[in-house]
Formats: C-alpha cells, sequence, structure tokens
C-alpha cells in the first residue's frame, strides 16, 4: 500500500494531458507502465510482448488511481482500463529488455502529440536495428561517465 499511496501523491501533481512513466522490474525483467491518472488509463510495455497477467505490479497501480481519486473526491470508473501495447518493438534475445525500456521512454518524451498509444497498440514487425539499441547504450554511458568519481 506505500507504493500506491507514494504514486497517488505524484499523481497529484498533474497536469492536463501529463502521463507517468513508470519502468517496473518483475524480478529479472523489466517492462513499462505509462500511466495517465485523468483518464484513469495505463498503457503497459513488455519488450518480450507478453500481456500484463494481473498480479502485484497492477494491484499498486490501480490502487494508486483510486486513492489519488479519492484524494480528488473523484468517484472515476468502475475498473481502469489497461492497455497492452502489442506494437511495440521486441527484444531478440534475453539480455537488453532495460535497454529497450529506455528506448521507448525516449519515444514517448520525443512525441510532443503522445501519439504512442496510437503507434504501438497493435501487433507490427517493427524492430530496432543494432545500432538503435546502440545509440540509447552510448547516451546511457555517456550520462554515467558525467558522475564517474576518479
Amino acid at each position: 500500500m506505500e507504493r500506491s499511496r507514494f504514486l497517488s501523491n505524484r499523481f497529484t501533481t498533474v497536469e492536463k494531458g501529463q502521463i507517468f512513466l513508470l519502468p517496473y522490474n518483475a524480478g529479472n525483467h523489466w517492462m513499462l507502465t505509462v500511466v495517465n491518472p485523468e483518464e484513469e488509463t495505463i498503457y503497459f510495455m513488455d519488450p518480450l510482448r507478453r500481456r500484463l497477467v494481473g498480479g502485484e505490479w497492477q494491484t499498486v497501480v490501480e490502487n494508486g488511481i483510486k486513492i489519488y481519486n479519492a484524494q480528488r473526491n473523484r468517484s472515476g470508473r468502475k475498473s481502469i482500463m489497461w492497455q497492452n501495447m502489442g506494437g511495440i518493438q521486441a527484444q531478440q534475445n534475453v539480455k537488453d529488455c532495460g535497454i529497450f525500456i529506455m528506448r521507448y521512454m525516449k519515444e514517448i518524451i520525443k512525441d510532443k502529440n503522445l501519439g504512442f498509444a496510437s503507434k504501438w497498440q497493435r501487433r507490427s514487425e517493427l524492430i530496432y536495428t543494432q545500432k538503435d539499441i546502440d545509440v540509447v547504450r552510448s547516451e546511457w554511458a555517456k550520462f554515467v561517465m558525467k558522475y564517474h568519481i576518479s
């Protein structure tokens, strides 16, 4: 419940049209949850293209929205809408999920119209090339190296 309260507190800072990017690690695998608390819509992205099957993370996020609604004296929907983004680029091995999540976030942030949902909603054959993945790795390495202590 503590994580749900933390999310609800973050949601109170929302401005119209704002979304929250929530990377989530389910043990040994990274996934991305994109939350629009105002619309009570959650977009789920798994680079292995698995569907969200429920569980702890789903409960944490949904409770965060419910607490947020209660704090605003808003009734909200009967059930919060989850959308699986089946058209995202799928990772080709078992070790690149974190890089893929960073790439998804980068594309979402750069998209001023937030068209990611319509772009990635349906299955597609989109892939990231090795060059696309290497660009994200390089950007991450440059960022981390700024904080390297000698």
